[in-house]
């Protein structure tokens, strides 16, 4: 679980509400139904227009990696690759065979397949750095989906903020209609650019971040396989894949 997210969520909210509270004002000051209506389905519609249909589904399914992103530590991983060689050192390749039935990650497991069937290291690299990079570019394009959000809602916004003027203006005899329409108009604006501000850009970001770390993640997976198809000395290979580790 990923706590930075949930804090950064947390303290960006709690400040705005703060700020509005050591201000004088209302927390129902900032709700205004209207205003919510317009921003969020503007922004969510301007997306959906834009995006083919697989790739907004699976931004979704992405989503839940804020909080609960898919990557293990890589010096974890690092020790499975060297425990792979050293089995595959003492047993042979066939060795790794029972390593790979038992392995939970669909990646490596395919990487063991193609080791235990025999595959040529090129052959091997050439297959797994198709699917890495294919992922790597359908996770980055979903990830470009809030990105646009986050372009889309202060416009948005800004629209409410126009329409709720066009309210003001269009009831400037009945000053009862008057605060609703100003409201809409200044709680939209709000409503755009904090939700660009503290969602949908803090969202793509993190997105972006942790699909690179993935993917080095499986770059660090496939040359430890090579090393092993090569015949490499169990140290060598830790020594090579340590290279990895961000320090």
């Amino acid at each position: 679980m990923d706590i930075l997210s949930i804090l950064g969520m947390l303290i960006g909210i709690a400040a705005i509400i703060g700020g509005n509270a050591m201000e004088g004002g209302h927390l129902s000051g900032l709700a205004n139904a209207p205003a919510a209506v317009i921003v969020l389905g503007g922004t969510f519609g301007a997306a959906m227009l834009q995006t083919p249909m697989h790739t907004f589904r699976h931004s979704f399914v992405i989503l839940r990696w804020i909080i609960f992103p898919p990557i293990s530590n890589m010096r974890d991983n690092i020790s499975k690759v060297i425990h792979w060689s050293m089995t595959a050192r003492k047993e042979g390749l066939l060795g790794l065979e029972a390593i790979t039935d038992n392995e939970s990650d669909e990646f490596a497991r395919k990487g063991l397949q193609l080791l235990v069937d025999g595959g040529e290291p090129d052959a091997i690299r050439s297959i797994l750095e198709v699917e890495l990079i294919t992922q790597e570019d359908r996770d980055l394009q979903a990830s470009k989906v809030f990105e646009a959000m986050g372009g889309y809602s202060p416009t948005i916004g800004i629209i409410g903020a126009v329409m709720g003027l066009i309210h003001v203006m269009g009831n400037l005899a009945d000053p009862s209609k008057l605060g609703a329409g100003i409201a809409t108009a200044f709680v939209a604006t709000i409503y755009g650019v904090g939700a660009a501000n503290l969602l949908f850009l803090p969202v793509a970001s993190k997105l972006k971040s942790i699909i690179k770390a993935y993917s080095s993640q499986r770059e660090m997976i496939i040359e430890g396989l090579i090393a092993i198809a090569d015949g490499e000395n169990p140290r060598t290979i830790e020594m090579k894949l340590e290279g990895y580790i961000q320090r």
